[in-house]
């Protein structure tokens, strides 16, 4: 039996939606960034965020995008202030960062709540490759960062 158009539809969605979900991330470029209610220089300054600062694209216009951060927080921002260069941010007070992809492997490093890594790689298995700023690499569980 064939499923409905509108069933197979959404399937199509709901798949190409997971699989773009990876490249919806891009972090702050600049030393500082305005974040705003609207799309416009002249609308409401909410924020001011941080270089490295992780931030999900909901929605890009020409000179702008719309953002969630890591609270769930919506805001614009001048798309000139981004970088594809992806970070993630610890979520949890501590997070060891270890060698491999293992609990049980040695750490390659401990680091703070609201430190920016560098993003390399997800690894599927619920592990994120990262860089620390010093230019040490290793890999920290996925549900300890955000912007994954």
């Amino acid at each position: 039996m064939k499923p409905p158009v509108a069933l197979t539809l959404f399937i199509a969605l709901a798949t190409a939606a997971g699989s773009a979900h990876a490249l919806d991330y891009a972090s702050v470029a600049d030393s500082s960034a305005i974040l705003y209610d609207a799309p416009s220089l002249k609308a409401n300054k909410i924020f001011v965020v941080n270089r490295y600062l992780p931030l999900e694209q909901v929605v890009s216009l020409d000179d702008w995008v719309k953002v969630r951060d890591s609270s769930g927080s919506l805001a614009w921002i001048e798309k000139r202030a981004l970088s594809s260069k992806r970070f993630v941010a610890v979520m949890t007070p501590l997070a060891v960062v270890h060698q491999a992809a293992d609990a049980g492997a040695p750490a390659a490093f401990n680091t703070r709540q609201h430190v920016a890594l560098e993003w390399l790689e997800s690894s599927g298995n619920g592990w994120v490759k990262v860089r620390h700023l010093d230019g040490t690499t290793g890999y920290v569980r996925a549900t300890e960062v955000w912007g994954d």
